[in-house]
């Protein structure tokens, strides 16, 4: 979020709300942020470590505090739209927010082919329905939103120290619990970039693609939508 600082919301003139390109800085931050995020998945998934979940949830910790200054260290989609509808990132830059967390999502899952010579991609159980699974997705990216709106954009908590490890433990909490339902994306970037590289390389499916992409944003959504009545 360019206009958050560790956890403070700087208002921002309108104007800034036309800009049609994020500083070269806050791409680069994102990609960068988004890459170790995917990189932690492929290598910790890739290997079955039972500790996957509370990897992934220090590694997106590690990267929030990194970047937040700079970027608003979002490093998925869901959480740039939740921003974007809160005022916290101006409009003309959410693509541009976008397209650098796929990015790195995309290279990301490259670089783990070339080290393990796998690919890799979320997908639901065998078991789990359809609803159930986007049920999950949507659920646990309502609550990741939700969670960085309250201690990285709410006044009440500005200049907080602790922003980062509570969306960090989030996804760990998100990973545990639902991750062996719906695969555990709750980020459109880790849906796409993964299936990108999985489906061209290692003659992966598509087919749930649409779970990773509709539940996150649906619970980006929501979350912005509670965030301003709790604000209100």
């Amino acid at each position: 979020m360019p206009a958050v600082t560790t956890g403070a919301v700087v208002s921002a003139p309108a104007s800034a709300h036309l800009t049609t390109e994020p500083p070269m800085k806050n791409t680069l931050t994102e990609f960068i942020g988004t890459f170790f995020l995917v990189l932690t998945i492929g290598l910790t998934v890739t290997a079955n470590s039972q500790f996957a979940p509370l990897a992934i949830g220090a590694a997106l910790m590690i990267m929030v505090y990194a970047g937040g200054h700079v970027s608003g260290g979002h490093y998925n989609p869901a959480v740039s739209v939740a921003a974007m509808m809160r005022g916290a990132l101006p409009s003309g830059q959410l693509i541009g927010y976008i397209v650098s967390q796929v990015l790195g999502a995309a290279v990301a899952a490259l670089v783990v082919y070339v080290i393990t010579g796998k690919t890799f991609a979320p997908t639901p159980a065998a078991d789990a329905s359809t609803l159930g699974a986007l049920l999950v997705e949507v659920l646990f990216t309502f609550a990741l939103c939700l969670v960085v709106l309250n201690v990285a954009v709410a006044k009440k908590t500005q200049g907080n120290s602790f922003y980062g490890l509570a969306i960090g433990f989030t996804v760990v909490v998100a990973a545990f619990a639902g991750g062996g339902i719906s695969g555990g994306a709750f980020n459109p970037a880790v849906g796409l970039g993964p299936t990108i590289i999985h489906a061209t390389m290692g003659g992966g499916s598509w087919s749930a693609v649409w779970l990773y992409l509709v539940g996150p944003l649906a619970g980006g959504v929501l979350a912005a939508t509670v965030f301003g009545i709790q604000e209100g």
